[in-house]
């Protein structure tokens, strides 16, 4: 292991047949799903047919997407092995708490979309509209990445052009899940996890074995960190960051995903309740498992390439193949594409329903009940919006991750007041309404608070006051400031209960926790 410099990433024709194939093979198995997403129900529902395997597969992959995959190889690599462990275990335990404390709510109220909950205690469309405004600009954010980053891949193997790439990648996700819905998405994803677990598994395998076994890897790490003057021990360390950076992933990779849609999609799409909660744990094993081998893939890399080869984005998983192989190189591109698809679907799917079942049913009788081929041309809209903003993004330099971490902290108001809503019967529609509006503007100033003091470049020194070292460490600090997802956190942790106690229901919600408590016929 010398250390060398990875070598151009070019073309390799083998790699494009991979891709291409396995795109075609995708896109026609979700679209072959159409008869079954006949019906509105069907479409956005799976019309409550799917058992275990597939419910779990679907929440797996759209968990894992490019963030999962190379996004935690480049962080280790650069970071520390700490990112992998964490980023993991937060996989895990955030589909375990939406399995374990909200899927049986959604399924026995039926919801299509997490803000219907509000609908179905309230009779008021107003805290509905607000979730689905809180969980769409993740979502819009999250739909936009996909689209950059499959085209991304596609201009980067091919040569063609930003715009076209960006215009088959909205052609792919749409066709597949405007077609097939759910039930498209979950199959689909059933192909896309066993991509990913197995393409990372073999790249890995094969570098470990080029390298001339596991103990020459470490050997090879350690000497790059040294050479690197970075500290070794907390680089391999299971929490080297500090429990502080530990804490705060786990408020901006889990604490918001009881909230995101997707999830009620496939809690309400289960064939029975029994299934539910197995159904999220076995996805939040499988979910877990593909940041350790991304994880696994980014060591070896280190191990080849040393900390300065300037590998970015989804290189740092596929270069190391393509020196390898080109065959092993379009498996390790096919992972990459399946962890983006596999989230980008179901996530598109999610935003459609939202977009007609939250907004347009207010519009009047002519959207409700909304029809499938309604959900199939928002679907189309959505994604082609999409491609529209990744392209302005590709000719910016705006950073992706900033992007993901803010559409993370706006969905967690929403986490919060539905939480309250299940386990406290004392929340009521204004301190639910009020707390997601109050969590969503605090997240978006303190967004705003980070960009502007970063760009201003505020700094602090001796003569500081107090309050503008507190500015410095919570917009500055480490370069990023810290998290907004602590703001949508305890934003409407606070005003809910302060709310719902100063202006409390009329009614005390009986009917609607008798639903809840109340498991339905059949399991």
């Amino acid at each position: 292991m010398d250390g060398e410099g990875p070598s151009a990433f070019a073309m390799q024709y083998d790699s494009v047949a991979v891709i291409v194939v396995y795109l075609v093979v995708v896109t026609v198995v979700g679209s072959l799903l159409a008869r079954r997403a006949s019906s509105s129900s069907g479409w956005a529902v799976a019309g409550g047919g799917m058992g275990l395997t597939m419910v779990a597969v679907g929440i797996a992959g759209t968990r894992i997407g490019g963030a999962g995959t190379y996004g935690v190889a480049e962080r280790a690599m650069s970071g520390g092995l700490w990112y992998m462990w964490w980023y993991s275990i937060n996989t895990f335990l955030a589909i375990a708490i939406v399995g374990l404390f909200f899927a049986r709510a959604y399924r026995r109220l039926n919801l299509k979309t997490v803000g219907e909950i509000f609908y179905e205690r309230f009779g008021s469309r107003r805290c509905q509209v607000v979730t689905s405004l809180c969980v769409q600009t993740e979502y819009l954010i999250v739909d936009v990445i996909e689209v950059y980053l499959i085209a991304a891949i596609l201009t980067k193997l091919t040569g063609i052009g930003m715009l076209l790439g960006v215009l088959i990648a909205a052609a792919i996700l749409a066709t597949y899940v405007a077609l097939g819905g759910l039930w498209g998405s979950a199959v689909t994803n059933l192909i896309h996890c066993a991509v990913i677990l197995f393409g990372l598994w073999a790249v890995g395998s094969a570098g470990v074995d080029a390298a001339g076994g596991w103990d020459r890897v470490v050997a090879a790490v350690d000497g790059h960190l040294e050479a690197g003057e970075v500290d070794g021990t907390r680089w391999w360390s299971f929490a080297g960051a500090g429990w502080g950076a530990v804490i705060g992933m786990f408020f901006s990779a889990a604490i918001h995903t009881p909230a995101a849609s997707v999830y009620t999609n496939f809690s309400t799409a289960a064939r029975s309740e029994r299934i539910l909660v197995p159904s999220f744990l076995v996805a939040g094993v499988i979910a877990s498992l593909m940041p350790l081998l991304a994880g696994y893939v980014g060591i070896v890399t280190l191990a080849k390439y040393g900390l300065t080869a300037g590998l970015r984005g989804y290189q740092n998983l596929t270069q190391l193949a393509m020196d390898i192989n080109p065959v092993i190189g379009g498996i390790a591109l096919a992972a990459i594409v399946a962890a983006v698809i596999s989230s980008g679907g179901p996530i598109l799917l999610s935003s459609a329903t939202m977009f007609v079942n939250d907004w347009l049913t207010r519009l009047g009788d002519r959207f409700s009940p909304p029809t499938v081929r309604l959900y199939r041309i928002t679907t189309w809209f959505y994604a082609y919006a999409a491609a529209a903003v990744a392209f302005y993004v590709s000719k910016t330099e705006v950073s992706l991750l900033d992007l993901l971490l803010f559409g993370f902290a706006m969905v967690v108001p929403p986490a919060v007041a539905v939480g309250y809503l299940l386990y406290w019967r004392k929340t009521s529609e204004a301190g639910a309404m009020w707390g997601m509006v109050g969590g969503y503007v605090g997240g978006m100033l303190w967004f705003l608070a980070i960009k502007v003091a970063l760009a201003a470049g505020l700094e602090v020194d001796a003569s500081s006051s107090v309050l503008e070292r507190m500015a410095h460490y919570f917009f500055v600090h480490d370069g990023a400031g810290t998290d907004p997802s602590y703001a949508t956190t305890l934003v409407p942790l606070i005003l809910i209960p302060i709310i719902s106690l100063a202006r409390p229901n009329e009614d005390d919600g009986a009917e609607f926790y008798d639903r809840l408590a109340t498991a339905p016929e059949g399991g």
